[in-house]
């Protein structure tokens, strides 16, 4: 049981986080947010575990927060704000794999220890290109699914209190898009079909429970953004000086 202990404590604290930058920061919180977990979920997908019997990877669950944040932003500022993000993220994981391409070239130290730590940190990004095109072709995708499901879910069911409809249709479908892409391009001929049906089972499974737990975190924010609890960071205005 401790990797299912250690799962929801990890979805709990990458929801938590998300509504702390968002009160604490406000919009730009969220832009903050989105290289955040589309960076850390790209090396986390590398890891395999078992949760609930079944194999999967560590990256769902932060890179599901993203779809998260795009709601938030929809919901409160409107589908171009969300947009943003979405480019924002897509910058993010160009530019990492760039220059992580360019850190694993150098020649290590012949130290043991430092030879030990930068191969294994080389193991994670030589296969990071192929991740990062899987990601890329499925983040683009699927978020901007997202958004305009999210509008048109939002048409049909305008009030706060349908929420959970258009948070849940735009973010289930838009996942179940993520999830194919993702899979069959990052491991096809990879592992055996076998295990990538079992990746692709399991990967969505567990965004699907994401996407049903964060829904109350939308109502969350749209109510702090509602009651002017949301602190607005203006990125124009002097820091402050500690005495």
């Amino acid at each position: 049981m401790k990797n299912e202990m250690m799962w929801f404590l990890l979805l709990v604290v990458n929801f938590m986080a998300i509504l702390f930058a968002y009160v604490r920061f406000g919009k730009v919180g969220l832009y903050i947010w989105i290289p955040i977990s589309t960076i850390i979920a790209n090396i986390q997908v590398v890891m395999l575990v078992d949760i609930f019997g079944l194999g999967t990877t560590l990256g769902n669950i932060l890179y599901a927060g993203g779809f998260l944040v795009t709601d938030i932003l929809a919901e409160n500022y409107g589908k171009e704000y969300a947009k943003k993000a979405v480019r924002i993220g897509f910058f993010a994981l160009i530019v990492m794999t760039l220059i992580m391409q360019i850190a694993i070239n150098f020649v290590p130290s012949d130290i043991e220890e430092g030879l030990i730590t930068f191969n294994g940190v080389k193991r994670i990004f030589d296969f990071m290109p192929r991740l990062v095109l899987a990601s890329l072709i499925s983040y683009w995708v699927s978020q901007t699914h997202d958004i305009w499901a999210y509008e048109k879910w939002r048409e049909k069911f305008s009030e706060r209190k349908h929420i959970w409809i258009r948070n849940n249709m735009s973010t289930m479908v838009s996942q179940l898009i993520d999830t194919s892409l993702f899979v069959v391009i990052a491991f096809w001929g990879v592992y055996p079909k076998e295990i990538i049906l079992e990746i692709f089972i399991s990967t969505y499974l567990m965004k699907f429970i994401v996407a049903v737990f964060d829904t109350p975190f939308v109502y969350i924010a749209s109510h702090l953004k509602h009651n002017n609890k949301i602190k607005e960071f203006d990125v124009d205005a002097p820091a402050k000086v500690l005495n």
